[in-house]
Formats: structure tokens, sequence, C-alpha cells
């Protein structure tokens, strides 16, 4: 559910030369793991040397993707990364018809087997956004991402208001009614999901289905939230504490949807993380009053 793609005219990419000025500032810092995010990562022209830069850090390297290009790069992803994380949007017809790709669930399909044949042994999960064109296919969603042979699945709200992703101006409201949920919606997806922790009740106890009955719940409270009927969930991220983000243009961010604390072209990730305005940021900075955070759907508590 992201713009990134859409409408930009100057699309960059992280240069690996950037990359490797700060290598030494990466590994003073203890960096652990390394989250490759786009747009679609797998379209960088030069993700090998990317890749071979970050190398240096041993450290955990995860891939998020739409998986279309998998099965053209499965090699290069099991030689350098650890994990990966596919977009489901739902069962084959419901994901096609969200992507509107043609055969797209056919292609993340062969992706994932011609990736399992070289790497047996690599993780690969799924994230689903849950929003208007598919909440109804829950169950389905689940049987998917085990008839793909995925090791779990996750879900979310969309994101329809903060201003990350290619989205400067937000989303028009016509835009959120076409993703979001009304609040019949909302209540017709809590009925469904009360249904499915029935039906899907080993995949939720083993895990498979990452998020407890309670955790999936705060999604339709999410919804209900936007449309004042409730409050929004309980936030417990610690994303500026632990990680930051950085962008095609070297920005440093201290998570998705905050403003930038600095530039790698112009200090180190070092002092931009240790910037007096950084340190302000994080010491004043809370998440269950920050009007961003509050609705923020994509949170990280790293423990």
């Amino acid at each position: 559910m992201c713009d990134i793609w859409r409408a930009n005219k100057n699309m960059q990419e992280l240069e690996p030369k950037l990359i490797e000025r700060h290598v030494k500032a990466l590994e003073e810092l203890g960096v652990r793991w390394i989250v490759l995010s786009g747009g679609e990562a797998l379209m960088h022209s030069n993700l090998r040397n990317l890749c071979e830069s970050l190398g240096a850090l041993n450290a955990r390297t995860t891939l998020l993707s739409t998986g279309l290009l998998l099965e053209r790069d499965a090699e290069l992803v099991s030689e350098h990364i650890n994990d990966v994380i596919v977009s489901l949007d739902g069962s084959e017809a419901v994901h096609d018809r969200i992507r509107n790709i043609p055969r797209a669930f056919e292609k993340l399909e062969r992706g994932v087997r011609a990736l399992r044949s070289v790497a047996p042994a690599i993780e690969i999960g799924a994230r689903c956004v849950l929003q208007r064109e598919n909440y109804r296919d829950v169950i389905g969603i689940v049987q998917a991402a085990k008839t793909l042979g995925l090791d779990w699945v996750s879900f979310l709200a969309a994101d329809v208001s903060s201003h990350a992703f290619n989205r400067p101006d937000g989303w028009t409201n016509q835009k959120v009614e076409e993703v979001g949920l009304t609040l019949d919606q909302c209540a017709d997806l809590e009925r469904i999901l009360q249904q499915s922790f029935v039906s899907l009740k080993e995949e939720l106890e083993s895990g498979y289905v990452v998020e407890s009955p309670g955790k999936l719940l705060r999604i339709v409270n999410y919804y209900r939230a936007l449309h004042g009927d409730a409050e929004f969930p309980e936030q417990r991220c610690n994303a500026p504490w632990v990680s930051a983000v950085v962008e095609p243009d070297g920005r440093v961010l201290p998570c998705y949807f905050h403003a930038a604390y600095g530039n790698l072209n112009d200090a180190t990730l070092t002092d931009i993380l240790n910037s007096p305005s950084a340190i302000e940021f994080r010491r004043r900075l809370d998440v269950n009053q920050d009007p961003i955070c509050k609705r923020c759907v994509c949170t990280l508590n790293f423990q």
C-alpha cells in the first residue's frame, strides 16, 4: 500500500559508494540487523555491490519484496540475504486484482519455489495489509501463504494518513475511502476475524499467524478510530531508539514517518544519530501522544 513508485520522475537509488563510506560508523554503532526495502529492492541496478558493502558488517539482512523478481534473482538473494518478507494481498484472484499485474500470484509462487531450490533453509514470510479490497479474504490469505510454502504470515492495517512513502500531500479523502473500511465494514471484519480464530486455531497457536487474536482485533480498532468511533490502539514502539531509516538520497530518519535527522552526504551516521536535535527529538517523543505515532500502523518494538 505504498506510493513510492507513483508519479516520481526523480527516482533514486542508494549508492553502494555512499554506504561504503559509512561502514565504519555502522560497525561502531553495533548494527545487527539490516532491512532492504523500497519500492522494490530487487530493482536496484547495483544490488550485489550494495549487499557486498553491507556484508562487511556480518549483520542479519532482511529483504522486503513483492516477490515478483525472486525467480530472476534467486541466486543473488541466496548469497546475501538471511530472510525474505514478501507482500501478499490475498488468495490468487484477490492478490492479482490488488497488484493489478497479470499472474502476480503465479510469479510470486515461482519466485518462492526458485529461492527454495537454491536456499532450502531460508526463512520466507508474508506481510498482508488488510484493507477494503481483501478484508473478507483473511482465511484465504492464510491458506494462500501455506500454498506458497511460506513460513509465516503477518497482518496490519493500511497506512491511510501519513505523508511517508512518496505522499508529500497525503491521500485525498477519495483515496482514503477506497482503501479504508467503513464502520459497517469494521463490524464485518470483526465478525470474520472472530470466525477465523476458530478455523485458524492451529495457525494462531503455532505462531504461523504472527499476531495474536487481540492484536488482529487492533486492526478493526484502528479503522474505527479513523472514523472517530474509537481510540487509536496504544502504541508500543521503540523504532527511533533502536533503528534508523536511510533514504536513497542519504537522508536519515528516526522511522519511515518522522522528519529526517540529517544526511549521510554531510555527516556520519554516528554524528547524525547523536546530534543535539536527534537526542532532543527522542527525549521529547511520546509515541502514545505524538499525532504521527498515534496513527502509525507500522510499529517496531525491538527487544
